[in-house]
């Protein structure tokens, strides 16, 4: 597979969640572009060029936010509502990667403009096939600006 160049924010508060996502990226030679945070606000702030993330070379605007719905802080719901509501920021897709299965979740985040929803499958090498169905589409076949 080619190497693509992507910058990724991953907002995911489990480290463990956070390290197999991490590594499926490493798998599909997405080189030196994921930024990690762990919560709501610390992705606003990243997002925003606030704080400890003000240095927009260090820290520059991702093409996917990977968003997770139970964050501390700032909820993902949230997150997502103050992404989609920023001119600067909407056209980034915003793709929802948590263990809710919930329809409520779900139609809340659709309402608020998530790109694609997926839950995370408690089973570790479902999560794993999850994360490689992921990596061809939204890393392989997916076209960014």
């Amino acid at each position: 597979m080619q190497e693509v160049q992507l910058r990724i924010l991953l907002v995911e508060d489990n480290p463990a969640h956070a390290e197999i996502v991490l590594r499926n990226f490493e798998m599909h030679k997405v080189s030196n572009c994921i930024f990690h945070v762990s919560d709501g606000q610390e992705a606003l702030d990243y997002l925003r060029n606030e704080g400890k993330y003000s240095s927009k070379e260090e820290h520059p605007e991702p093409n996917i936010v990977l968003l997770d719905l139970r964050l501390p802080k700032v909820d993902g719901i949230e997150v997502l509502k103050i992404i989609k509501s920023d001119g600067r920021l909407k056209k980034i897709p915003v793709i929802i990667l948590t263990t809710s299965d919930a329809e409520t979740d779900i139609a809340r985040a659709y309402g608020n403009y998530a790109n694609s929803y997926l839950v995370k499958p408690i089973e570790f090498p479902k999560f794993i096939e999850l994360m490689e169905s992921f990596g061809y589409y939204w890393l392989a076949s997916n076209h960014y600006s």
